[in-house]
């Protein structure tokens, strides 16, 4: 069997060692990153918060692959590569790397966002300062990721020289066309501002009850440039931002939870309205859903052939503001209806005097 030559040879043997060297650098990084992992989780089960883990959970797989670019960052100065070969890699590492950096910073941002949802429950009562932290946490990182991902884009594109070189034309003739996309892309800045400000400034916070566009709902979440309001029907509500900034809308627990609700009831002129005030306590204290802060019922209008009486109770929180007031209207209606039937309401006829006809 013919013997290759000497320099077909030479080669085979350099790239056998070139593959060798690639791989027992890669098994290496992976066995540290394995060892680190192992170590950083028995650390971490030994404290009672949850952040640790969420935040080693987040950055385990973009920290893997930056130790594998940082062994073969190493591995690579003993490589024997032609001109051609290292400029190839130099290429592939200026993608490369600010990937890996980008990766890692958006899932630490992402960790942060966890760790500020654990910390900050919403579901208890008074939940106005974790709303409140929420929010801005929810929209401070999106504006963080997005601002993460264009700076790797500059990084990397940044890599290539031919870009470099042009860029220095294509700023010196983008005027007009700069004109004509920030004109296309007015309402999304718009949006996009807006956001920024609505995370400063806190018209609405997540979990909110707002009333908007005539629909009662919950603010469900909070996005860069629009926010969706969850509709009492399990609907979805897309509104932009700009549009919190811009016009008016109800927010329902923009300083606190608890709320007062109202009953409207349209009685006779003849109804008791001593005895129908004692019933609606009775049936207030009697509801758990009262939190026991204040109520009352007054009489607030009074028309020919009805009068109106008006309930206000409290409750902690809009939800159960909403059920009390209908238990309460409820109750006073079936009492109105089987113990005080003149009070409801009649519609009353003028007798006609002796020797007036119908035609006058």
């Amino acid at each position: 069997m013919p013997s290759l030559p000497p320099a077909i040879a030479d080669a085979a043997v350099a790239m056998a060692e070139a593959a060798a060297m690639i791989a027992a650098a890669v098994a290496a990084a992976l066995l540290v990153h394995r060892l680190a992992i192992v170590l950083l989780r028995r650390l971490a089960q030994r404290t009672r918060s949850r952040a640790d883990d969420m935040v080693l959970e987040r950055v385990r797989r973009p920290l893997r692959w930056i130790l594998v670019a940082v062994a073969l960052s190493i591995v690579q100065r003993g490589l024997p590569l032609l001109p051609w070969a290292k400029a190839l890699w130099q290429q592939a590492a200026g993608f490369v790397v600010p990937g890996l950096v980008g990766w890692l910073a958006i899932a630490l941002i992402g960790a942060l966002s966890d760790v500020m949802a654990i910390r900050h429950d919403i579901s208890v009562a008074d939940n106005l300062r974790a709303r409140r932290r929420r929010t801005r946490a929810a929209i401070l990182s999106r504006i963080a990721t997005f601002v993460v991902i264009f700076l790797t884009i500059c990084m990397m594109l940044l890599s290539i020289p031919g870009i470099r070189s042009v860029g220095i034309t294509l700023i010196a003739s983008a005027g007009l066309a700069g004109l004509a996309v920030g004109a296309a892309a007015q309402p999304a800045l718009k949006n996009l501002i807006a956001g920024i400000q609505l995370a400063f400034t806190e018209p609405i916070r997540i979990d909110d009850v707002l009333i908007i566009d005539g629909e009662w709902g919950r603010v469900e979440e909070i996005r860069l440039t629009y926010a969706v309001v969850r509709i009492w029907d399990d609907r979805r509500l897309i509104v932009p931002v700009a549009k919190f900034l811009e016009q008016s809308f109800q927010n329902w627990t923009r300083t606190t939870s608890e709320l007062m609700g109202s009953v409207f009831l349209r009685v006779d002129h003849a109804a008791d309205v001593p005895r129908i005030r004692v019933r609606a306590g009775e049936l207030i204290d009697a509801n758990k859903r009262w939190d026991r802060r204040f109520w009352n019922l007054q009489v607030t209008d009074a028309g020919e052939e009805t009068i109106e009486l008006r309930v206000l109770v409290t409750a902690r929180d809009a939800s159960l503001a909403f059920d009390l007031r209908c238990d309460i209207r409820e109750g006073l209606l079936a009492f109105i209806a089987t113990e005080m039937p003149e009070a409801l309401p009649r519609r009353r006829q003028m007798p006609v005097a002796a020797g007036v006809t119908a035609h006058g």
